[in-house]
């Protein structure tokens, strides 16, 4: 029986997240590990690794099944993917000085540039769930401390 990749989507998604899992394990070794009834600070992100590992290995593993649709890597967007890690950038720029509020409201409206399936009442619908969520998380359920607003609004 002759080994094909059917689905290209899923082989590439199951070999980065192959990669990344390998990588949270293996940077967890830098720190003590412990044992499960004295877990040190690397437990946590090894295992998250090592699973992290199985679902990318499971994910390739469709990839190569007989009855998987036919799925071709398609090429990649460079624009889509400078306007979403900029967005990100913006948002730790903004974070301290602009406040929680106007930074998800950049990182929402900058990174939705980098979708084509844009359109102004999805973005404003993610942008007011994603601040009432993160306020209601954040700064009222864990008390981060991380002004809510712009320096000059406070």
């Amino acid at each position: 029986m002759k080994l094909r990749i059917r689905s290209q989507k899923d082989v590439a998604a199951g070999l980065i997240y192959v990669l990344a899992g390998a990588g949270f394990s293996l940077g967890a070794l830098n720190y003590h590990l412990g044992d499960p009834a004295r877990m040190g600070p690397g437990w946590f992100p090894f295992w998250i690794g090592v699973l992290l590992v199985a679902v990318g290995i499971a994910t390739a593993a469709t990839g190569l099944r007989p009855h998987t649709a036919e799925d071709k890597l398609q090429r990649l967007e460079l624009g889509a993917l400078a306007w979403i890690i900029g967005s990100v950038v913006l948002f730790g720029l903004l974070l301290t000085k602009g406040g929680l509020v106007l930074a998800l409201a950049a990182l929402v409206l900058v990174s939705s540039r980098g979708s084509h399936e844009f359109t102004w009442r999805g973005t404003l619908l993610a942008l007011v769930v994603l601040i009432a969520f993160s306020v209601g998380v954040f700064i009222y359920g864990i008390n981060l401390q991380i002004p809510l607003w712009p320096s000059f609004i406070r």
